[in-house]
């Protein structure tokens, strides 16, 4: 079983940066596939960004992509989402994500552990 946890969420003014934490527990966090999603207020859950065991590579949807960048630290178990240039439509529930295996993925069914989430508010 894989724990997760997040933190850094708040509010911010449009234009502004915030920076998500997930720390996870469980299992050799380098063997496990990461994950950011977002829900926003009366919407489906959506795909955010994604990254590989080792960091190497990283997957972005087109909506963030040059404004927020994934990223972990496998000695710490944690991974991180960089959010910069943060737009009111960037208002959302993020949901930190596991996948036991190490394989890419953009998809949420694939992911097999999720953390309670964190609510950024971005304010025009």
């Amino acid at each position: 079983q894989v724990q997760l946890v997040e933190s850094g969420g708040g509010r911010v003014q449009a234009g502004g940066s915030l920076r998500l934490s997930c720390a996870g527990s469980g299992r050799t966090f380098s063997n496990l596939f990461m994950g950011w999603f977002r829900q926003a207020p009366g919407k489906a859950r959506e795909f955010v960004a994604t990254i590989t065991g080792s960091g190497a590579s990283a997957g972005y949807a087109d909506s963030v992509k040059g404004r927020f960048t994934i990223s972990r630290d496998n000695a710490k178990n944690m991974v991180y989402l960089q959010m910069s240039v943060l737009k009111p439509e960037d208002t959302a529930v993020y949901y930190c994500a596991a996948r036991g295996r190490n394989v890419f993925t953009i998809f949420e069914r694939d992911m097999d552990y999720w953390g309670k989430g964190i609510l950024v508010t971005v304010s025009s």
